[in-house]
């Protein structure tokens, strides 16, 4: 029986981490201290190619990692961990790693590849819509903020010009409305 024939049984002939049918291939889970199947998963193109370039990540798409943490298969609990490990600065694959239990054995492969190293982290500000924000970038309050400790309401559609981000939390930047330099949370600005 060939590789790809035993990893299509033992999965049902889907993509081991997202289930979708179409476009499957062997996947080598890396720095694996098994060889054959043990080391191998199955997997679809699209999930293979963002895990191969993960500039090209869509933290949606991941989602489906809640469903596939719980395989028993232990290549596929090595993927989710470090999957989730790199996107942990979206805040919910957080919540995951909090239930995913994994055995030494495991989490050492797991860990060897490094994703859960802290400098490998990139925090991404991304505003309502899903845009990256930068450093000088303009945006736009899309609700209306009251403004602690400054007396005043920030309307909707103010522009704030010039944002700087900040560094250690992806969900806030800061940027000054009437002259007041304030803290605003990602989810109440589009990019402009």
């Amino acid at each position: 029986m060939t590789k790809l024939k035993e990893l299509k049984d033992r999965s049902g002939n889907i993509c081991e981490l997202c289930g979708k049918s179409d476009d499957l291939g062997i996947y080598e889970v890396p720095k694996s201290p098994n060889v054959g199947i043990d080391s191998s998963i199955l997997l679809c193109s699209v999930c293979s190619a963002q895990i191969e370039d993960s500039s090209t990540m869509d933290p949606n798409h991941w989602r489906c990692l809640n469903d596939s943490m719980w395989s028993p298969v232990s290549g596929v609990q090595v993927m989710v961990w470090r999957i989730l490990h790199r996107l942990k600065s979206e805040g919910w694959p957080q919540d995951l790693l909090d239930m995913l239990y994994l055995d030494d054995e495991i989490l050492d492969w797991a860990k060897a590849s490094g994703d859960h190293n802290e400098e490998n982290i990139e925090i991404k500000h991304l505003d309502v819509n899903g845009a990256l924000l930068k450093s000088g970038d303009n945006v736009v309050l899309i609700k209306d903020l009251n403004v602690k400790g400054a007396n005043f309401t920030a309307k909707r559609g103010t522009a704030v010009r010039n944002i700087s981000l900040v560094h250690d939390n992806s969900e806030h930047i800061e940027g000054k409305i009437n002259g007041q330099h304030i803290v605003i949370l990602t989810k109440y600005v589009k990019k402009s």
